[in-house]
């Protein structure tokens, strides 16, 4: 009979939570947890917050039904988070800690936000790094190109053969007949290394960079073939001034700020603690 009875008490729900809660008891108590605060204040703030999130939401603002329905998810949500973390369930969880580590961060990236560069910040940080903060050299070209596939052994005869010809010819002669036709333009508006290597390959665009403006030049190679290149004007590059740098600039500094900010927050914190990485015992041989 008293096996019958605990069988019985065995499948009954009231008794598994009994169960559960003892269990959740002991291990808040083996934790060391306390109890948890018992006063929930919801500012004003933090209802504007909860109205302003429903409205993006829904595109319009909560009925008063609907108000109390998000304070009362607010709430539980509150509840459960400070229940939670009285019983140590916040320990070892990635998730958790990773976004404590960003808030805490983030309180510290704030400190830095609250003082703006000066003029003189900005121009120490443009000096430091002046290759980013630069025009790269641009130029406008027209070229024929001569193709392998049809010219076969006397592709470099017939490429030499063609600047002299262009040479002699005035700079704006028509050139939309010469050539072997592939899908590239003969006329190039000013473009930097970039572009050019993007359409033409990273060859090309080295050897056409150093040509100087005025005359036909080559034959330069890629991997379409020989080109014969005109180049009719060319921008040195340039480092940027302040004033042209300033948006990327204040970005680019503030980040960098905000790192510096980080590396010697955790350098101080660092120091009030002590590392210890544990080793595995090697397995004896």
């Amino acid at each position: 009979m008293k096996a019958n009875l605990l069988a019985r008490w065995a499948r009954e729900p009231l008794v598994h939570f009994l169960v559960i809660g003892a269990l959740l008891f002991g291990a808040f108590q083996w934790r060391g947890g306390g109890p948890a605060s018992t006063r929930i204040v919801i500012t004003p703030g933090q209802v504007d917050a909860i109205v302003a999130g429903f409205t993006r939401t829904w595109m319009r603002p909560p009925t008063p039904e609907e108000l109390k329905g998000q304070l009362d998810e607010y709430v539980r949500e509150e509840i459960a988070s400070r229940e939670a973390m009285a019983m140590g369930l916040d320990r070892d969880d990635t998730i958790i800690r990773r976004r404590l580590r960003q808030k805490l961060e983030f309180l510290a990236e704030d400190a830095v936000d609250l003082a703006p560069p000066t003029d003189a910040e900005l121009q120490a940080f443009l000096d430091t790094h002046e290759d980013t903060y630069s025009l790269d050299t641009e130029v406008a070209f027209r070229q024929v190109c001569l193709s392998p596939d049809r010219r076969g052994a006397s592709l470099d005869a017939d490429a030499r053969a063609l600047r002299v010809r262009l040479s002699r010819a005035p700079a704006d002669a028509a050139i939309d007949a010469l050539g072997d036709s592939v899908m590239l333009p003969q006329e190039v508006t000013r473009s930097t290394r970039t572009d050019i290597e993007r359409q033409f390959g990273k060859q090309f665009a080295d050897d056409v960079l150093k040509i100087e403006p005025g005359r036909w030049a080559g034959p330069i190679r890629s991997g379409y073939g020989l080109h014969v290149v005109f180049v009719r004007e060319r921008e040195a590059g340039r480092a940027l001034t302040l004033a042209e740098a300033r948006p990327q600039l204040e970005r680019d500094f503030t980040q960098d700020r905000r790192r510096k900010q980080l590396d010697a927050m955790y350098k101080q914190l660092l120091d009030r603690y002590q590392v210890v990485i544990e080793t595995r015992p090697q397995a004896p041989k």
